[in-house]
């Protein structure tokens, strides 16, 4: 009886103690964290570019933070390595959705690891944040697709390119689903425009091996090269071209994929000159943008830079948290519609998520390389560009055969597993 008693008296003393630090962490304000997931790689042959997209994502949760949260709730971030390795991320993305319960993941570079996950988030009915350009020809009710979609970036520069570099055009990419598809919209648009493509060459994922692709560019005399390679094999083309003595100044790139955050790993002297399209570059003018470079810098060290996908990653957080504080709560499903209402002035300009596609409009602009690591924008289209990821030059059921096809062709997966092709 008396041991009964015992038992049951520290049972409620627990019950006690339990409420008493309840109260005392609603009365000072203290609630439970708010846990995310962020998922890019920082080994392998894409940590050149992810990484630094995990610093602006971090600062931009560290502002929140130091803000007094969100409603109170400070966001406690869980950071994964990806390792470039596309199963890995999808089992990585399973584990934060059902082991560490987050209520969003913010992740993803390239197509091939976004087209992984995506039936994960989607069978578990979760939410990935994806702040890359990309190819277009999706769209999913559990992504919310912060990079550019085709109108936003690469078919803007194909008309560009076409009005003041020249009509003949060389395109080059890594063996996946985005420089595929990316080429063969381009292809699409060339034509309709009365250009040329003389030449298309791919390499895989991690290839350092230019093999015959630069003579073939030397011998088709390309106006302009049209450059969708990822990761470090930018190192190697950009190398073998100036080995080629192959020149801005005699056939510019315009690249999809190479910003300022990869431009001191290549050798900025091999790319003067050259251009690149993005919605976002450190330079441009705004109090806006100098007071977010100022801060990243601060952060992370006066030699850091700025680039498009930090930008997007960093904008997306605020995307997200205004979500939450408007809704309430964390909670995925109702944070998936919510924040479809949002607009945040990022550096880059307004930004607008759009409820019918589940993208965002964006202002696109094409910028050329200087010296510095920096770029000069030459071009942008003024104000933010409504987004389209399925363009014109097929329907949507054609677009989504053709992806089927190459997917099926390499073995049921997003990117070339073998012998590179060209």
């Amino acid at each position: 009886m008396a041991r009964r008693f015992l038992i049951r008296a520290s049972i409620l003393g627990l019950v006690v103690l339990s409420l008493g630090l309840l109260a005392i962490a609603v009365i000072s304000g203290q609630q439970e964290p708010i846990k995310v997931g962020i998922l890019h790689s920082f080994s392998g042959t894409m940590a050149i570019s992810e990484s630094a997209v995990v610093d602006a994502t971090l600062l931009a949760i560290e502002e929140i933070n130091a803000a007094g949260g969100i409603n109170g709730q400070r966001i406690d971030p869980i950071v994964v390595d990806g390792r470039s390795d596309w199963a890995y991320f999808a089992s990585e993305a399973e584990r934060l959705i059902t082991q560490e319960k987050v209520s969003v993941i913010f992740g993803c570079w390239t197509s091939a690891c976004r087209k992984t996950v995506r039936p994960v988030v989607e069978r578990l009915n979760h939410l990935l944040i994806y702040p890359v350009q990309y190819e277009g020809l999706e769209q999913s009710p559990n992504i919310l697709y912060t990079g550019a979609a085709p109108n936003q970036q690469i078919i803007p520069a194909v008309k560009w390119s076409l009005d003041n570099l020249g009509k003949r055009f060389f395109l080059i990419g890594s063996d996946y689903v985005f420089p595929r598809t990316a080429n063969a919209i381009i292809r699409e648009q060339v034509t309709a425009l009365n250009g040329e493509v003389v030449g298309e060459a791919y390499i895989l994922l991690g290839s350092q091996d230019m093999g015959s692709i630069i003579e073939d560019i030397a011998a088709a005399q390309p106006d302009v090269i049209l450059n969708t390679i990822n990761g470090d094999s930018n190192i190697a083309f950009f190398a073998a071209l100036r080995a080629a003595g192959i020149s801005p100044s005699d056939i510019p790139t315009v690249s999809f994929s190479i910003a300022e955050s990869e431009l001191p790993t290549l050798n900025i002297q091999n790319l003067v000159g050259d251009y690149a399209s993005w919605n976002y570059f450190q330079s441009i003018p705004g109090e806006a943008n100098a007071s977010f470079v100022a801060r990243f810098q601060a952060r992370y060290g006066a030699d850091r830079v700025t680039s498009d996908p930090l930008e997007t990653a960093y904008l997306s957080v605020y995307l997200w948290a205004q979500a939450v504080g408007r809704s309430g709560t964390a909670d995925t499903e109702i944070i998936r519609e919510t924040i479809l209402d949002q607009n945040f002035r990022a550096p880059s300009g307004i930004v607008y998520s759009d409820p019918l596609t589940r993208h965002t409009w964006k202002t696109v602009r094409i910028g050329q390389i200087r010296a510095d690591g920096q770029f000069d924008v030459v071009w942008d289209s003024g104000n933010p560009i409504r987004p389209d990821p399925y363009p014109i030059y097929r329907t949507q059921a054609e677009w989504e055969q053709f992806l089927t096809d190459l997917y099926t062709g390499w073995g049921n997966a997003w990117a070339n597993p073998g012998d590179e092709t060209s």
